[in-house]
């Protein structure tokens, strides 16, 4: 088989098994009470059943980067939110609304356009131990900012696990040209060493945030995680690994229209998920039943305890005792 078409065929398999993923960590997310530990959860088969699948993405993805450029490959991971989407509501026992098909076109023709101003060139550069070292501080920090307690933690968390996933793709890209570059260089070093604990650590760190971002919803978490992560990747590219953008002052043009409809699409997924999310009385459903009327008639006696506790619906003042009244 051609290179190209086994790198086109790895990566839609892989995509069809992020989106799986995506769709039971979802799931998962919703039977989860939120103040569950990391402990509890790995305990879980649903938990294991995502891992394995996002493993098993990562794995064809890291073997379409051998057969196909980053170019080619990189947006044909994007087609994970449009087969996550349809399959998320169908889990949920639902149609997916126009709302949603907007967002999610418009994400995609976003980050389409992005990709699009990309290099096509194979890669041959490396990051070195100080800039692996460099990048993996810098994702820290942006991860920490991103997971403060605030409002709309869903969406931060999933940019956090957007970023950490393409900055562990861009290692694992610096891992699979220093294994497979020929040119008589160790195998086995401290700088290789350093960049697979990193992947790893941002690789499991990637899926525990999106575990988290996907609590509220399934389709704007994963519009942002699909768009955060080639964005990250992009910016160490074009930074450290001598990567240029194609076309010029035009790509500039186009990478600023494509930010615009991807945002866009972002929050069409965003709205449309809140929309779900809300009650029927809220969208015009059937309301919830009343409450039965109490037949005690709403009638408040002031008086002395042992008087208030011996009223009654047939209680009356004239029935006091001479007395009492005093």
């Amino acid at each position: 088989m051609n290179a190209t078409l086994l790198a086109v065929a790895l990566s839609l398999v892989s995509a069809a098994a992020y989106a799986a993923a995506a769709v039971a960590q979802s799931r998962l997310a919703g039977r989860t009470d939120p103040g569950t530990g990391v402990l509890r959860m790995l305990g879980r088969g649903a938990w294991w059943s995502a891992v394995g699948l996002n493993a098993a993405g990562a794995l064809l993805h890291v073997a379409a980067l051998n057969y196909g450029p980053l170019t080619l490959v990189q947006p044909l991971g994007a087609l994970t939110l449009v087969v996550a989407v349809p399959l998320g509501a169908r889990a949920a026992g639902r149609r997916v609304g126009r709302v949603e098909w907007r967002g999610t076109a418009l994400t995609l023709l976003g980050l389409g356009a992005l990709l699009l101003t990309s290099g096509g060139s194979a890669p041959h550069d490396t990051l070195t131990l100080p800039e692996a070292l460099g990048v993996g501080a810098a994702t820290m920090a942006v991860v920490a900012g991103l997971s403060r307690p605030g409002a709309r933690p869903g969406l931060r968390h999933a940019a956090a696990s957007g970023i950490t996933s393409g900055v562990a793709s861009a290692l694992t890209q610096t891992l699979t040209v220093a294994v497979t570059d020929h040119s008589g260089g160790p195998l086995f070093s401290w700088r290789l060493l350093t960049v697979a604990l990193l992947v790893s650590a941002f690789a499991m760190g990637g899926l525990l945030l999106s575990q988290t971002a996907y609590r509220g919803g399934l389709g704007a978490p994963l519009a942002v995680v699909t768009l955060a992560n080639p964005v990250a990747a992009a910016a160490i590219g074009l930074a450290l690994l001598g990567e240029r953008l194609q076309g010029g002052p035009v790509s500039l043009v186009l990478a600023a229209l494509g930010t615009v409809a991807a945002v866009r699409g972002v929050v069409l997924l965003s709205r449309a998920q809140a929309r779900n999310t809300e009650p029927d009385d809220a969208r015009g459903g059937p309301a919830p039943a009343e409450p039965t009327a109490d037949p005690v008639p709403p009638r408040a006696v002031i008086g002395s305890p042992r008087l208030a506790d011996t009223a009654s619906p047939s209680f009356a003042p004239e029935a006091l005792p001479a007395h009492a009244s005093g």
